[in-house]
Order: C-alpha cells, then structure tokens, then sequence
C-alpha cells in the first residue's frame, strides 16, 4: 500500500509583499519625523558669510579684506597694529565672532598668513575665506 503525498501540484508558493511594504513605509516615516534638522546640520562643515556690523556692542561677523595695498578691517584701510587692536577689541565681545576674510585676485598671500595669524592670535577660531 503506498501513500500518496498530498502536494500543491507543483506551484511555487507565494509571498504576499504587502505586509512588507507597509513596515518599510512606517519605519521610513519613523525615522523622518524623529530624526532632528539639527542633527543634519551640525555635521555640515559651511560657514555662511554674516552681514556686516553695524553697532559696535554687538558684533556678529567681521570682514577683512586682504588686497595688494593692505588689509581693511569693515571697509576702512588699517595697517597690520591697527587690525591687530581691532581684532582685540572683537576678541573681548567674544570668541565666536566670525570672521570673513576676502582675498582679491592680486593679494600677496603672506599678507593672508599674517591676518589668520592675528586671529588665531586672539582666539578667534571662526573663520572662513573667500577668493574674489
């Protein structure tokens, strides 16, 4: 007496995708409304160039030109010890201030050294340079 296997007749079987479909959906909207905008931009490296200062008690962002002539500290021309001052007097309001630093096309590059140089000087850590 043999018996007979009961089989499905040779289909394969079948896997329904759906229930799958919906768990990806829900951890990937999870995962969007938890995750925090902070988190994302804290790992940018951008410094973003600040407006200029207009009330000396509250100084936000700085910008030193570098230039073939010198340097200018906010638009006035200064020399070296006078950019040295100022950058002393930024440092007191606080170490956070960004500095902006734009060089021009013809700047002599030793001229760059010695303003990030009068920065790190004074604790100034947040600076960004620009090419014009």
């Amino acid at each position: 007496m043999r018996h007979k296997q009961k089989g499905n007749g040779g289909e394969s079987p079948k896997l329904d995708m759906t229930p799958m479909i919906d768990v990806v959906f829900q951890l990937l909207i999870f995962f969007v409304v938890v995750l925090k905008q902070d988190d994302i931009l804290s790992k940018l490296d951008a410094h973003r160039p600040m407006p200029p200062i207009q009330d000396i008690d509250r100084i936000e962002a700085v910008t030193i030109a570098v230039g073939a002539q010198g340097f200018t500290f906010n638009g006035e021309a200064t020399r070296v010890d006078d950019l040295d001052r100022h950058l002393g007097r930024v440092s007191v309001f606080g170490k956070n201030t960004g500095i902006l630093v734009k060089c021009t096309r013809d700047s002599q590059h030793g001229l760059l050294i010695q303003a990030l140089d009068l920065c790190s000087k004074h604790g100034l850590t947040k600076i960004s340079v620009l090419s014009m």
